[in-house]
């Protein structure tokens, strides 16, 4: 693929730039445009690439009359409309590694928050309270973790946990339970897990099948005081049945770094004393940065060396080569 003029619509890390010039690739970076602003340029480029903040739509899409390739740097891509690039044959194309290690450490973040409340205590403590009584934790050493989404980040969650003590349970319909064993990993259904989960973490794509993944149903099968993780994508959490269960008790508690609607505006939930909550920060190290700006880049050389759509992080490749 002949890929001759890149432009960048969100903040990246000058590593992306520098591999791509290496290449004589041109590479314009233009940030914070509006949509009508990225439909009046899009038309000029043969490649985009993009964070989470940029929304790919079926207009941009359409008005990128030599557009070819879309490259996600990071895992995501609900912030791209894929049906409408396949249509269009256009490529899309993801960094699954880059975020992994930063995205884990938030999530096993999470759980140890939820466990020791360290934040409440903190604030407390800064406005001149010394109050040991108020934040008395729980150890998760013996406590059961559930992964729903055994991928990259799944996987090192649950080894991470696995070396506090924890009993990891685990549930993908991409992931057998050989494979599964093999990072600690008890594998079982659904209908298993919601039972007998202390803390329930989810690593999966915002897809038909995983949004309101949570739900008030699931939450009910749960046993009562259950935390939940949910530092994958919005949509995947029923928020208005957690703030319920939060207020009857059936939850915990809940870690969220992502929600339904970014900026989050649900205050009621946002400000519950049982939610530890970040602004969608689950990629946000200098080393995540750096490694998904190289890895996006460095796929796209690979597309221009090869003959094929199926390169490594391909998201629609096989859809595109079949129609």
């Amino acid at each position: 693929m002949n890929i001759s003029k890149v432009l960048i619509s969100d903040s990246l890390d000058q590593a992306a730039v520098d591999i791509l010039l290496k290449r004589n690739i041109q590479v314009d970076v233009k940030t914070k445009l509006t949509p009508q602003e990225l439909i009046e340029i899009i038309k000029d480029y043969d490649a985009l690439i993009v964070r989470s903040a940029t929304r790919v739509t079926k207009e941009v899409i359409e008005a990128g009359k030599k557009l070819k390739v879309i490259g996600r740097a990071g895992v995501g891509v609900d912030n791209i409309d894929v049906k409408t690039a396949t249509q269009n044959r256009v490529l899309v194309i993801n960094a699954p590694d880059g975020n992994t290690t930063a995205a884990a450490e938030l999530t096993c973040i999470m759980i140890l928050s939820l466990a020791r409340p360290v934040v409440a205590a903190c604030s407390k403590l800064k406005t001149g309270v010394w109050d040991k009584e108020s934040f008395k934790g729980t150890e998760v050493q013996g406590k059961t973790l559930a992964i729903v989404g055994l991928g990259r980040i799944g996987r090192k969650v649950a080894t991470c946990m696995k070396a506090f003590g924890m009993r990891v349970i685990g549930y993908d319909p991409f992931v057998t339970p050989d494979d599964a064993q093999k990072f600690g990993v008890e594998f079982m259904d659904l209908e298993q897990i919601w039972p007998q989960a202390d803390y329930i973490t989810l690593h999966v794509p915002l897809i038909e099948s995983t949004r309101g993944l949570v739900n008030s149903v699931t939450l009910n099968k749960c046993k009562k005081g259950v935390k939940i993780i949910n530092c994958c994508r919005g949509g995947t959490v029923d928020e208005k049945a957690l703030l319920e269960a939060l207020n009857s008790g059936q939850a915990g508690g809940a870690g969220l770094d992502v929600f339904e609607e970014e900026p989050c505006k649900f205050n009621e939930l946002l400000e519950h004393p049982k939610v530890v909550c970040t602004p969608h920060l689950g990629a946000s190290t200098k080393e995540a940065q750096i490694k998904v700006a190289e890895e996006i880049s460095l796929q796209f050389l690979t597309l221009m060396d090869s003959d094929s759509l199926n390169v490594p992080g391909a998201v629609n490749g096989k859809q595109i080569s079949q129609g």
